[in-house]
């Protein structure tokens, strides 16, 4: 496993964060423009690690920068919401807590050359968030179901779940630690 190589895994990794900028900027004009390049970023976090699986190409760079990448997404996805006023801050507020803590760990473990492996929980979580931002920023709703209802209450999911698999983490990474 090499340290730092460039290859198609890492740059689309690269290219998530990349997209970050123009859905922050293009978003609150335009929010199916914004939901589309959002899409963009969420099928490259699939790709990138089915790539880098699938042919080899698993660095320990892109160990690091891949769910660094995801946590900036989905930060930045919490940070406009709360901005455009479809959140409340205190959910952004416990959701990148957890971010912070979790990658924090997952640094310290890697330095140890232990590799703390996402379980359900936090795949669980992972989709729920980005299915309850697309919700957040769609418009309207189909007949009574309002797509922002939808988004709050899978947003309400995901915090749950964020912290439960948080809490999950921490305790995997002290068992693999000592």
């Amino acid at each position: 496993m090499s340290i730092i190589k460039l290859n198609l895994p890492t740059i689309l990794t690269f290219g998530r964060i990349v997209l970050i900028p123009f859905f922050l900027v293009i978003t609150p004009q335009s929010p199916l423009l914004g939901i589309g390049i959002f899409l963009i970023a969420t099928i490259t976090d699939f790709l990138d690690g089915y790539l880098a699986r699938r042919s080899g190409q698993i660095t320990k760079f892109g160990i690091i920068l891949d769910p660094i990448a995801d946590k900036f997404l989905v930060i930045s996805a919490l940070i406009l919401l709360v901005d455009m006023v479809r959140i409340s801050v205190w959910i952004a507020v416990v959701i990148i807590v957890r971010e912070f803590v979790v990658t924090g760990l997952r640094a310290v473990a890697l330095s140890k050359d232990i590799v703390i492996p996402a379980d359900k929980g936090g795949k669980w979580k992972a989709a729920t968030q980005m299915a309850a931002i697309i919700f957040l920023l769609l418009p309207g709703g189909i007949g009574d179901l309002d797509f922002y209802d939808i988004g709050l209450a899978l947003i309400y999911i995901s915090t749950v779940l964020a912290v439960v698999s948080g809490v999950r983490y921490t305790v995997q990474f002290w068992k693999n630690i000592q």
